[in-house]
C-alpha cells in the first residue's frame, strides 16, 4: 500500500500529534507499507515503536508484535488506546490474561477492531493461538527487542529462536525486526534466524550526545558516593542497576534510611509489587528505582536524569541499553558506572558450570566491558566502535576521559610489534594469546602450538600486560586491527594495518586507567583517631563528665572517646544522625543523645560551621548473621565457649564480637555463664574497679587488678558492666 509523502505526514499528525518524522522513520514506514522485510537498528529513544505502530493503523488486517516483556506490552497498548477512540485498537495476549479477557481479544480481532496485537514469544507457541491466528488477516509481523534471538546479544531468549518456524506456520506476511543494540555479529544472527537475510537495513547513529559517561572506582565507600550523588541531584529521577536481587533490596533500604525516596524492583518480587514500583516511578511518587536488569526494557520515561551501575554490567550491549534510559527527552543524562576487578572475577566465577560455548561467549563479552571501563580513550568513541560506528571527533566533551584527558605516549614500535605478532600466528588467536606471545609466556597453549620458537615471542617483554592491552584496544579503534565477526574475538590485521607495517607513522595512545583494589577499611572501634574540631571535642568531653557525675557512671559508659571524636568530625544534630556514629546504637542515642546533639547544633550555629553533607550517611543496622546468631545463642543461655566452638572461631574472637554488640548499645545478659565459671568475689572486685575507673582500657585494668585475674575474666565482667550500666 503506497502513501504519498504528504499523506504520511498528515496521518502522523492525526494519530500521534507530531509534525515531522525523526531520522529514518519515514523511510522505514514506507518500506513496511511496500510489503518488504525491514531490519531496524535504532538506539533507545530514537522512536522505534512508531515504525510499526503507524503502518499498523494504515494497513488492512492486524499487525502481530512479538515482544518479550509484559510490562512493555501493557505500556504500549495503553499508549495506543490513548490515541484512538476505540479501546479494541490494541490488545496483548500473554499469561496475565484470564479466559474472559482472551475471548474479548479474539472477538475484537475477528470484528476488525484490532490493528495491533502484542504477543509474548511463549504465547505464540501455544497451539490454540496458532490456530486462531491462521484464520485472520495479518498485515505484518514485528519482532521487537530482536537481539534476544542471538546468543551474542545481551538478553538471549531461546524461545525467540522459534519465531520463524511459527510465523511460517501461521502464514506469510512482511517482517520488521527492531533492536536498540546490536553488534555486527548479533545483526547477522538476527537476520539469519528470522530468514530475512535480504531485508532492507536501516541503521541509525548510536551516538547520544546528551549522555555523559563516567566510570568510577568501586571502593568501600560506594554507598556513601551514591547517596552524595543523589543528594546533589535531588528531586531528579534516576535508576540504579545492581546485579543481584539481594543487593537491590539492601541498597534501596540504605537509600530510604537516608531520606531518599527509593524503591526496589527485581524479578523475585510479585507482579503487583513490581507494577506498583514501576507506576510510582512513572508518576514521580518515587525518585529512584534500584533494580536488576529486569527493569526498564521499553519503559518510556523521558526525564530519567541519571543511570548508575552499582556493578559492572555483563556486556557492553546491556550497558548501552541500560544507560540509554537516561535523557530520552534530549535533556541531561548522567551515566555513572562503578568498576572493580573483584566484580569481574565474581562474574567469571558465575559462569563456571555452564556449557563451554556459553562460557566462552560470556567471557568475551565481559572482556569488552572491562576494556571499556579501564580504557582512557573517549568513552563515546569506544561505545560507538563496539557497535560498528566510527566517531570522528577527538574529544566528545561529555565523558570523564575527555574532560580529564591523559597524556598520550608514542606507541609506534609497540603497534608494529602487535601487528607482527598477529600475522606470525596466522591471525588465528585472541587478544590474551597475542599478549602472552609478546610477553614471552610459555603457557600450555603457546607450547602446544610451538609458538615459543617464533621470532616475535618475547618481543614485548619490556612492557607490562596493561600497556599491551591499551595498544591493541586503540589499534582496533584506529582501524589497524579488527575482530573477526564470525569467530568472535580473533584478531585480524586490516589493509590499513599492513600499510602501517610497511610505512610506520606516529601512533599515540593513552595509558589505561588504574583500578587497583583499595585496602578494606578497618572497623572503627577504639583507636587513636583525631577529631577535626578540637574545641567541640573538649566541650563534648566536659558534657560527658557532667553527665557521668549526675548519673553516677564512669564517662566511657556514656560514650567512648572514638565516638566523641567522630561527633566532633561529622557534627550530628539529630538522634537519627547520632546513630551513624561508631559505637552509638539506638538505645544509647535515646538515653544520652539529646544533650549532645543540642550542644553540637549550638556550636555549629555560633561558629557558622557548614556540616559535611557527604559524611552524614545513615547505614542500615548491620545485622550480620554472626552477630544475630550470637545474640540468639546468649538469649538461649548457651555457654560462650560452646558458641565459639559452634561458630568455628577462637574464644577471644567471640569476645570481640560480643564487645562490639554491647558497645553499640545492645543489652546482653551473660550472668548464666559468669555464675558457672567465676568466683563471686572476683566478679565483684572487677565490677567495682570499672565503676570507679575513668577508663575501660583493658591494659589499665590488667595492670591495676594484678595477676589474680585473667584477661578473659576482666573482659567478661567488662561486657557485663557495659551492658548493665550503659545500655
Amino acid at each position: 500500500m503506497a502513501a504519498k509523502k504528504d499523506d504520511l505526514t498528515i496521518l502522523l499528525k492525526k494519530y500521534f500529534g507530531f509534525d515531522t518524522f525523526k531520522g529514518d522513520q519515514e523511510a522505514i514506514i514506507r518500506n513496511v507499507l511496500a510489503g518488504n522485510d525491514t531490519f531496524v537498528l535504532m538506539p533507545t529513544g530514537g522512536g522505534k515503536s512508531l515504525c510499526y505502530q503507524l503502518p499498523s493503523l494504515i494497513m488492512d488486517g492486524t499487525a502481530i508484535v512479538i515482544s518479550p516483556l509484559i510490562a512493555l506490552m501493557k505500556n504500549q497498548v495503553d499508549a495506543m488506546r490513548n490515541l484512538s477512540e476505540e479501546d479494541g485498537v490494541a490488545h496483548f495476549l500473554n499469561s496475565s490474561l484470564n479466559k474472559a479477557a482472551i475471548d474479548q481479544v479474539k472477538l475484537d480481532i475477528i470484528n476488525g477492531k484490532t490493528k495491533l496485537l502484542y504477543v509474548a514469544p511463549e504465547s505464540l507457541t501455544k497451539e490454540e493461538y496458532i490456530e486462531f491466528l491462521k484464520g485472520i488477516k495479518i498485515s505484518f509481523y514485528a519482532v521487537d527487542e530482536a537481539h534476544c534471538i542471538s546468543e551474542w546479544g545481551h538478553d538471549f531468549r531461546p524461545e525467540y529462536r522459534r519465531i520463524r518456524p511459527i510465523i511460517t506456520e501461521i502464514g506469510k506476511a512482511p517482517l520488521i525486526a527492531l533492536t536498540a543494540t546490536a553488534t555486527d555479529k548479533v545483526r547477522t544472527d538476527i537476520k539469519k534466524n528470522l530468514g530475512m537475510v535480504e531485508a532492507k537495513e536501516f541503521k541509525s547513529s548510536f551516538n547520544r550526545p546528551n549522555l555523559y559517561y563516567e566510570v568510577r572506582p568501586k571502593t568501600k565507600n560506594i554507598d556513601k558516593d551514591i547517596i552524595k550523588f543523589i543528594k546533589q541531584n535531588s528531586s531528579k529521577s534516576g535508576i540504579i542497576y545492581c546485579l543481584s536481587r539481594k543487593k537491590v533490596e539492601e541498597l534501596a533500604e540504605v537509600l530510604r534510611a537516608n531520606d531518599i525516596n527509593a524503591c526496589a524492583y527485581h524479578a523475585g518480587m510479585d507482579s503487583a509489587a513490581r507494577s506498583k514500583a514501576q507506576d510510582d516511578f512513572l508518576m514521580e511518587k518515587i525518585d529512584v528505582i534500584v533494580a536488576t536488569i529486569a527493569f526498564g526494557m521499553g519503559i518510556d520515561k523521558p526525564d530519567v536524569r541519571y543511570v548508575i551501575h552499582y556493578d559492572i554490567p555483563k556486556s557492553l550491549e546491556g550497558y548501552y541499553q541500560e544507560t540509554g534510559r537516561a535523557g530520552r527527552d534530549g535533556g541531561e543524562g548522567q551515566c555513572i558506572c562503578f568498576y572493580s576487578n573483584k566484580d569481574l572475577q565474581k562474574l567469571e566465577k558465575f559462569m563456571e558450570g555452564k556449557p563451554i560455548a556459553e562460557q566462552d561467549i560470556g567471557r568475551q563479552l565481559l572482556q569488552e566491558t572491562a576494556a571499556y571501563a579501564e580504557s582512557s580513550v573517549c568513552r563515546r568513541k569506544l561505545l560507538l566502535h563496539y557497535f560498528g560506528e566510527i566517531y570522528t571527533e577527538d574529544n566528545c566533551g561529555n565523558c570523564d576521559n575527555c574532560l580529564n584527558p591523559k597524556k598520550q605516549v608514542e606507541a609506534q614500535d609497540s603497534l608494529c610489534a602487535v601487528l607482527e605478532a598477529v600475522l606470525a600466528v596466522k591471525e588465528n588467536f585472541k587478544t590474551e594469546y597475542i599478549i602472552d606471545i609478546l610477553l614471552g609466556k610459555e603457557t600450555s597453549e603457546v607450547l602446544a602450538h610451538k609458538h615459543e620458537d617464533l621470532e616475535v615471542f618475547g618481543s614485548g617483554m619490556g612492557e607490562d600486560e596493561k600497556m599491551w592491552n591499551a595498544v591493541i584496544r586503540q589499534a582496533l579503534i584506529a582501524g589497524y586491527l579488527n575482530k573477526d565477526v564470525e569467530n568472535y574475538g580473533l584478531l585480524k590485521v586490516t589493509s590499513q594495518g599492513k600499510k602501517f607495517l610497511d610505512e610506520p607513522t606516529s601512533f599515540k595512545i593513552t595509558e589505561d586507567n588504574d583500578f587497583e583494589e583499595e585496602d578494606e577499611e578497618a572497623p572503627v572501634r577504639g583507636g587513636a583517631s583525631c577529631a577535626v574540631d578540637p574545641t567541640l571535642y573538649a566541650m563534648l568531653k566536659d558534657l560527658r563528665k557532667k553527665l557521668s557525675k549526675k548519673l553516677e557512671v564512669p564517662p566511657y559508659v556514656i560514650f567512648q572517646d572514638p565516638s566523641l571524636e567522630a561527633m566532633a568530625t561529622i557534627y550530628p544534630i539529630t538522634l537519627d544522625e547520632l546513630q551513624n556514629i561508631p559505637g552509638v546504637g539506638a538505645g544509647k542515642a535515646k538515653r544520652y543523645g539529646t544533650e549532645f546533639c543540642k550542644l553540637i547544633k549550638t556550636h555549629c550555629e555560633e561558629n557558622e560551621i557548614e556540616r559535611p553533607e557527604d559524611l552524614r550517611v545513615r547505614t542500615v543496622a548491620n545485622k550480620s548473621k554472626l552477630k544475630v546468631s550470637i545474640i540468639q545463642s546468649i538469649d538461649r543461655k548457651v555457654a560462650l565457649d560452646d558458641i565459639a566452638l559452634a561458630k568455628g572461631i577462637e574464644f577471644d574472637e567471640l569476645l570481640d564480637e560480643v564487645e562490639a554488640i554491647v558497645y553499640s548499645g545492645t543489652k546482653l545478659n551473660i550472668d548464666y555463664f559468669l555464675d558457672e565459671i567465676m568466683d563471686e568475689d572476683h566478679l565483684n572486685d572487677i565490677y567495682d574497679y570499672f565503676k570507679e575507673s575513668t577508663t575501660d582500657r583493658l591494659d589499665d585494668a590488667v595492670k591495676e587488678l594484678g595477676d589474680d585475674y585473667t584477661e578473659d575474666e576482666i573482659r567478661l565482667v567488662r561486657i557485663k558492666f557495659i551492658s548493665e550500666m550503659a545500655n
